[in-house]
């Protein structure tokens, strides 16, 4: 088995004496956070006397993430990412459940009598010896997320000790008895089988669940990397009874049938909550439900890790840092343009600013930050949102999105009143945005003046890492793909494994392409130039475009060149 270790930050300078810089210093010295918010963090940790590391990942000063690849790599130990590992059963085996919880510890392989352990806390030597006692074998500590180790914990000790069929023959035998038990909130079969869907759900990553009542059978699917995948297909008679325990979870009006409802669903998994948003739409074969699942433990808050190119990654830093202006992100439902968003606001974050957001729907909670929810039958639209907001002393503002006049002309004059707007927009490519914005009412030099930058980006499948393999293209296949310039490129692509479920791709990552308005793109404003204009111009200043962006991650085995041809 070869375990995927991720690159650990480089170990900075010793202190004077020849002594490791302390962490928050470490973290300083790595650009991962600074000296004020360092500041902030010390007179924190002084009032509530909780390790530095926890007071700045609550702070949301820096992602957990990168706190724990620091200390691991002050303690001597590679980091590893659970997602692109298959624990071996063995090796779980040796170590009792209750213990892995205590310590937030799970176990990875078991090669020639030494057991491979991913930590947390790769110093806690109590729960070495615990382990090593138990197991009776020696132990080797790598590093790993807490939040993957808990996952790995619930997947690895099987907490569902029923198959899905198992559970599904339970309720076929008792349906009658379980509607009332259900609507009581007694423990039944049915609870038990929609608590199992659910849950397979969010250990497979899925972004979304489609439960399909048809004409003989009630479909499952789960929205894996972006592509729909069939999970399960149960007997149609349980498709209103699964239907109307969602819809009690989401407190809905299970009587209901003929219009769509939206609801709210909080879970516990381990130690997370995960939230879910369920809508129903009827059909002819009954009511349809989506579920999205919102995973705060799934979304990406360190700018490093958003997948910028070195000179995007530049780029994005210069425009988060300006005081003043609008950034745009833009790309199609479902193109990452909210965690884009929420990353950069997680960048910003500090005690001397204040940050307020207007969403629909508040997708993730952030610490400090003021996030209001958008409610337009209460009259709470974006627009009004903003208006009242802007009275709150805000130095950076996140607007869900600009869908109208009167949002986008309020954005933009807070904007050029020392604010910093951050928003997102539906457009193809990041020079359509400028455009747009002119079509929805905003004079041209009020968006010439405004607007800093465009981000269009996309996601792309990766290549499972557990699998990837070098492939050579011909020239056919190439021009096909409309990628001749390619031909002799170095690719990959996945053969197909368990981890990735034979597809050959696992995880998704996006492609950018950043268009920075300067003093020629601004005249092109001006003149109200097409978006065909702006981009030529914008390219020819040396703009790479999101193909451009995607076949440079395809060349270092990141995602396959039809992947990058399928979503640009």
């Amino acid at each position: 088995m070869s375990n995927q270790p991720t690159a650990a930050p480089s170990s900075p300078a010793p202190a004077a004496g020849g002594r490791p810089l302390p962490l928050g210093e470490r973290l300083v010295v790595a650009g991962h956070l600074s000296r004020t918010q360092l500041d902030v963090a010390l007179r924190e940790q002084q009032r509530t006397g909780e390790l530095l590391g926890k007071v700045l990942v609550d702070l949301g000063f820096v992602a957990e993430e990168v706190v724990e690849a620091v200390l691991a790599d002050e303690a001597g130990s590679r980091r590893v990412r659970l997602e692109f590992i298959v624990i071996d059963a063995e090796a779980v085996a040796c170590v009792p459940e209750e213990i892995a919880r205590r310590h937030h510890l799970i176990p990875i392989a078991l090669q020639e009598g030494v057991l491979q352990v991913a930590m947390a806390d790769t110093f806690d030597v109590v729960a070495v010896d615990e382990v090593e006692r138990v197991a009776g074998v020696e132990v080797e500590v790598v590093g790993a997320s807490r939040q993957e180790i808990d996952q790995a914990i619930d997947r690895s000790y099987q907490r569902h000790t029923a198959s899905l069929e198992q559970i599904t023959e339970e309720v076929l035998a008792h349906l009658d008895d379980d509607a009332a038990a259900v609507e009581q909130g007694q423990d039944t079969p049915l609870i038990r089988l929609v608590d199992q869907l659910l849950r397979d759900a969010i250990d497979e990553r899925a972004t979304d669940i489609h439960i399909e009542p048809e004409e003989r059978v009630l479909r499952v699917r789960l929205r894996l990397d972006g592509m729909l995948r069939q999970t399960a297909v149960l007997p149609v008679r349980l498709a209103r009874a699964v239907v109307a325990r969602l819809k009690i979870l989401a407190d809905l009006n299970i009587a209901e049938t003929r219009v769509p409802q939206d609801g709210r669903i909080g879970i516990q998994v381990g130690d997370r909550e995960v939230d879910l948003r369920l809508s129903t739409l009827p059909t002819i074969h009954g009511e349809n439900v989506v579920i999205r699942i919102l995973d705060q433990s799934g979304v990406v808050l360190s700018v490093e890790e958003l997948g910028f190119s070195p000179d995007h990654l530049n780029l994005f830093q210069g425009l988060i840092a300006r005081s003043n202006g609008v950034l745009l992100v833009t790309g199609p439902t479902g193109s990452g343009k909210s965690t884009t968003l929420y990353t950069a606001l997680s960048a910003l974050n500090s005690m001397d600013r204040s940050i307020f957001t207007l969403e629909d729907p508040v997708e993730y909670r952030l610490p400090i930050i003021r996030q209001t929810q958008v409610n337009p039958a209460a009259g709470m639209t974006f627009a009004a949102g903003l208006r009242a907001l802007l009275r709150q002393d805000p130095d950076v503002i996140l607007v869900g999105e600009m869908r109208d006049h009167e949002t986008a002309e309020l954005g933009v004059r807070a904007a050029l009143t020392g604010h910093l707007v951050l928003s997102s927009l539906h457009t193809n490519n990041a020079a359509g945005a400028l455009p747009r914005m002119i079509d929805m009412g905003i004079a041209p030099y009020l968006v010439a003046s405004s607007v800093n930058a465009v981000i269009a980006q996309r996601l792309v499948r990766k290549v499972c890492n557990r699998c990837s393999a070098p492939v050579d293209y011909s020239e056919a296949e190439l021009t096909r793909l409309g990628m001749a310039e390619a031909f002799g490129l170095p690719f990959f692509r996945g053969t197909g494994c368990d981890a990735c479920h034979q597809s050959g791709y696992r995880g998704r990552a996006a492609i950018f392409e950043v268009l920075v308005v300067d003093d020629a793109i601004r005249e092109m404003v001006h003149k109200q130039a097409s978006s065909a204009e702006i981009q030529a111009a914008a390219v020819a200043n040396g703009m790479a475009l999101c193909r451009q962006d995607g076949i440079q991650k395809a060349m270092v085995g990141v995602t396959t060149l039809e992947e990058v041809a399928r979503v640009t």
